[in-house]
């Protein structure tokens, strides 16, 4: 039988992995996301799948199984048909008399073991393995459904008959209805392109049109990576399919449109945003995948060091105020600040936003949708909001004066306010505010403290390796010889874990700003940003490229990564 929740617990409690503190939130999480819990706490950067697979293997008495890497004889493998091992979850290891080893993520049912007793006409042996190994390794042993090897199948079942080849940006008439057909195979072709972009932990998919052929990308830990681009005639189906599925007018052409579609993929509720935008050859598709559970992670995940995450929860705390959090789109500020909310969400304190979309719904929390057709603008909602007696509001983003005057005005009549900002850096909101027409006095009185934030990818710790830096990169980041010796940085040198890539995820590298009193004051007198800036660093703010040398030292990123992401920018 699968292992109880309080099995795993207890289990993961009893080997220092987790505490009672992250086990309480990691419930929470999974209450609010509707997934298992182990899903939760890996999500939540509580336990890894390791560790996860670690805990379950000694609750159930079972051993566990590295599959990385591991080969596995195809006459083994044949002998569990390619649908029983995806529909349980499991792959043959190995064959000895009388008994077949196979690796699972869980416990069996005693049902399944029973069926799969008479099937094979043997004893099984169950094996532990993290869930991700064995996910990789069922794809891998029998060619699972990668979107490169489904669409090369599927485009043998369109003939030239099934759907004619379309112009700019138009879908024909049968393409149209191949597109609502739920057993077309353009229909599982665009599943499987969803399917495939959540498992591959994308954060966006982008459908482009070119001249002659159809682009498809996912954005995986900020770069963006091409797959399999079907031709050109299945340019019409593939995006009213994208366009049925998120309730978006397909015979809408010449204007951008915008939809969302929610799926239940492995267990887990995934909304995407869909955004429509007419380009010279077709309309330009992009899918923004909203996954609840990644979003909602705790404070301490988020990637501060020590000192920040003191001063990040004492800001936080305050009674009233602004917090910023600055950076460009996709920088990781919602997740911030939704960490930033769970923290303080309790019964005694009332929570009201006003974002623009809703991007994920918070239990606890009243969360208010911008409406711009009818006039339910951000201003409105705000003034509003202050006559529903909120302790704590969160504004989505402070794009324009009389937003970013409505905020100042509920700082300053004790609310505390959350929101963002795009600018490069946290001094810059300062000025920024100020050239909106914010009054200098008033930015100084109501402005807490501003946070920079950026994302760089995290070194695989499957492929995790020892390296010397370039000195040249080394020069570019402002160090010396004398400020690396003694200190080991790290790459990865690329695995199926990671698709040779080296790298797994992605980590938060901060610029946190409190306001001083002399840093008050320069706001007041409209002191130049770059004085404001050293004022900063002089009070004990980090920079995002000290942060990001930080983190390349302890071994989380590499010293690359760190200059791409502060010196030359996100690319």
């Amino acid at each position: 039988m699968p292992v109880a929740d309080a099995d795993l617990i207890t289990s993961l409690v009893e080997s220092g992995v987790l505490s009672d503190a992250d086990s309480k939130k990691a419930k929470e999480n999974q209450g609010r996301s509707g997934g298992a819990l182990r899903d939760s706490l890996v999500q939540m950067g509580y336990a890894s799948e390791d560790q996860v697979a670690q805990a379950v293997a000694k609750a159930a008495g079972l051993q566990t199984i590295n599959l990385t890497d591991m080969e596995i004889s195809p006459a083994v493998i044949e002998i569990i048909p390619q649908a029983l091992a995806k529909k349980h979850g499991i792959l043959p290891i190995e064959k000895k008399p009388g008994v077949m080893v196979v690796a699972a993520a869980e416990p069996l049912e005693f049902d399944t073991l029973d069926n799969l007793r008479f099937i094979l006409n043997s004893d099984v042996e169950v094996m532990i393995a993290p869930k991700d190994q064995l996910t990789d390794a069922i794809n891998r042993n029998y060619g699972g459904a990668t979107v490169d090897e489904s669409v090369d199948s599927m485009l043998q079942e369109f003939t030239d008959s099934d759907i004619s080849p379309v112009g700019e940006g138009g879908a024909s008439g049968v393409a149209s209805d191949r597109a609502t057909d739920d057993d077309a195979p353009v229909v599982r072709l665009v599943k499987l392109i969803i399917e495939e972009a959540v498992r591959s932990r994308a954060s966006d998919i982008h459908i482009e049109p070119l001249a002659d052929r159809v682009r498809i990308r996912y954005r995986i830990d900020g770069n963006c990576v091409e797959v399999q681009n079907p031709p050109k005639r299945l340019q019409g189906a593939i995006i009213s399919r994208f366009k049925i599925l998120s309730r978006i007018d397909i015979s809408e052409k010449r204007r951008p449109t915008d939809g969302r579609i929610n799926m239940r993929i492995d267990g887990r509720d995934i909304d995407f945003r869909v955004s429509c935008l007419p380009a010279r050859h077709g309309e330009s598709v992009v899918l923004r995948i909203l996954d609840k559970a990644k979003a909602l992670i705790g404070l301490e995940k988020l990637g501060f060091d020590s000192v920040d995450y003191e001063r990040f929860k004492k800001i936080i705390k305050k009674p009233n105020g602004i917090f910023l959090v600055t950076g460009p789109t996709g920088s990781g500020k919602t997740t911030t600040l939704y960490a930033a909310l769970n923290d303080l969400n309790r019964p005694d304190v009332k929570i009201i936003s006003a974002e623009d979309p809703v991007e994920y719904h918070l239990a606890g929390i009243n969360q208010c949708q911008v409406h711009d057709q009818i006039g339910l603008t951000f201003a409105r909602i705000l003034r509003s909001i202050l006559r529903q007696a909120p302790n704590i509001i969160l504004i989505g983003e402070i794009r324009a004066l009389d937003v970013a005057e409505v905020a100042v005005q509920a700082a300053l009549t004790g609310h505390l306010v959350f929101s963002t900002l795009h600018t490069n850096d946290a001094p810059t909101a300062i000025t920024r505010l100020i050239d909106m027409g914010i009054k200098p006095f008033l930015v100084a009185s109501s402005i807490q403290a501003v946070q920079a934030q950026r994302l760089v990818r995290r070194i695989c710790d499957r492929c995790k390796e020892p390296e010397v830096p370039d000195p040249r990169v080394v020069a570019a980041m402002g160090l010396t010889p004398k400020d690396i010796e003694g200190v080991t940085f790290y790459h990865g040198r690329g695995c199926p874990a990671c698709k040779n890539t080296g790298f797994k995820g992605r980590q938060g590298i901060f610029e946190l700003m409190e306001m001083t009193t002399a840093i008050r004051e320069m706001a007041f007198n409209r002191t130049p940003v770059e004085q404001i800036r050293k004022q900063a660093i002089m009070s004990g703010m980090a920079t995002l490229k000290d942060d990001s040398i930080k983190k390349a030292k302890l071994g989380i990123t590499t010293l690359d990564e760190a200059m791409r992401i502060t010196v030359r920018g996100e690319v």
